[in-house]
């Protein structure tokens, strides 16, 4: 063999030895396994399931008794009741002249006082009790409650007729006012229907404006004392046995 021809062969030797190399490095790399490629979060923060902390130590709720309805139990059930009352007595002339026409009638009523009439006048609240009414409070004076200090709104409510239903004169009314009469043991009681027979319109408006306006459980306001109540007097007999006639009575609300 040339010495030429040994080289040639030499060389394709080692060319074939380093192309096997290079395969097996190949080879390798393909079988091996691939490592794991980080993807991005695309969706929204994940839905976490919220835990819930329990309270601790919490204070009790403070929860307060609501005052009685004084016409409740005598409308269960939907009854046709109405319910007259009667404000700014006991009157030594009016308020035997209204006992009067409710007797007649069959029909009772509550009368809301003053505590300075119950003291000019006394003996009349036990008649208006004796013959099956009720006294409500309407304060001592009869003052506008919600333009007093505190101390004397506190008197006008705390040291008036001994009742546990409350009329706050006009009406008028307020948080601080609602919150005495509840503290006095008392619950407030205004009214649904108002004739105005105060301002003596008549007696057929009078009668008028209560068949007109009068529904079951709704309570009536009337007066019995203040001045001249003879309209008043006059529309309340001609009124109850109308209204009698379509079913309804007339008790006296639980003061």
């Amino acid at each position: 063999m040339s010495r030429k021809f040994a080289a040639f062969v030499a060389t394709g030797v080692a060319l074939a030895v380093v192309v096997g190399s290079l395969l097996t490095l190949a080879l390798a790399h393909s079988r091996a396994p691939k490592p794991a490629v980080a993807t991005t979060q695309t969706s929204a923060t994940p839905t976490v399931t919220p835990t819930q902390t329990p309270i601790v130590n919490a204070p009790p709720t403070t929860r307060h008794t609501p005052a009685p309805d004084p016409t409740a139990a005598l409308a269960a059930g939907n009854k046709k009741v109405l319910f007259l009352s009667f404000d700014d007595g006991p009157d030594p002339l009016w308020t035997p002249r209204i006992l009067q026409i409710l007797a007649k009638h069959g029909a009772h009523a509550t009368f809301f006082e003053l505590g300075s009439m119950q003291a000019a006048h006394p003996g009349l609240r036990e008649q208006v009790l004796a013959a099956g009414n009720t006294i409500g409070s309407h304060s001592i004076t009869h003052p506008q409650l919600t333009a007093l200090p505190a101390a004397k709104r506190r008197h006008e409510i705390f040291d008036g007729p001994k009742s546990t239903c409350y009329r706050p004169p006009y009406g008028a009314s307020n948080p601080k006012v609602r919150a005495d009469i509840k503290a006095a043991g008392m619950t407030q009681v205004l009214w649904d229907v108002d004739p105005r027979d105060w301002a003596r319109p008549g007696t057929t408006a009078i009668v008028h404006n209560i068949l007109t306006h009068a529904h079951r459980r709704n309570i009536i306001l009337l007066h019995d004392g203040g001045g001249d109540r003879s309209q008043t007097a006059a529309a309340l007999d001609k009124v109850l046995p109308l209204l009698k006639s379509q079913g309804y009575t007339f008790p006296a609300m639980t003061c």
